[in-house]
């Protein structure tokens, strides 16, 4: 095996790991934005692509970095600004942790939407409060899950410019 095929054996290897990393963000069983990073970094480590690949790792690193801070503060604060309270937000966060384990794949989500109702109604004493804020929840869990599926988009387009530049 020569050079070449090494290079696009990487190059495959790499593209498949990043079509599942988008796969990963809308189906939360894969760390999706982690395994499009990963993907990006084995490729600047293992290619031959010269100095361009370090430029492609740095901006697919930035990308990252600000859609994982904006995947969990944007949504975040609209939850706030509606009127969820922290210790809701904390249950319904254990709840969908609990809730990825019993019921794979959608659990997680499930679960945090699920929490934000049961501890909703309990607090506000109704279904009608409590559905107002699980519908916010909902908004919050979709908004986020845009946020990461564009990171990891973006990061795909920009692996791609920098596998046709180099």
């Amino acid at each position: 095996m020569d050079l070449t095929d090494l290079d696009s054996t990487l190059t495959v290897v790499c593209g498949l790991m990043i079509v599942v990393g988008v796969f990963g963000v809308v189906v939360p069983m894969l760390p999706g934005l982690l395994l499009c990073w990963g993907a990006v970094l084995l490729w600047a480590i293992l290619s031959d692509a010269g100095w361009g690949r370090w430029v492609v790792l740095a901006v697919a690193t930035l990308i990252g970095g600000v859609g994982v801070a904006a995947k969990y503060a944007w949504p975040g604060h609209r939850l706030k600004q509606s009127g969820v309270p922290n210790l809701t937000l904390f249950l319904a966060g254990v709840l969908g942790i609990v809730g990825f384990f019993v019921v794979p794949v959608v659990g997680l989500p499930l679960g945090f939407v699920l929490g934000i109702f049961g501890v909703e109604w309990a607090r506000q004493r109704g279904a009608g409060p409590a559905w107002r804020s699980t519908k916010k929840a909902l908004g919050a869990v979709g908004l986020s899950m845009l946020i990461e599926l564009g990171a990891a988009l973006l990061i795909g387009v920009t692996w791609v410019v920098g596998l046709i530049s180099t």
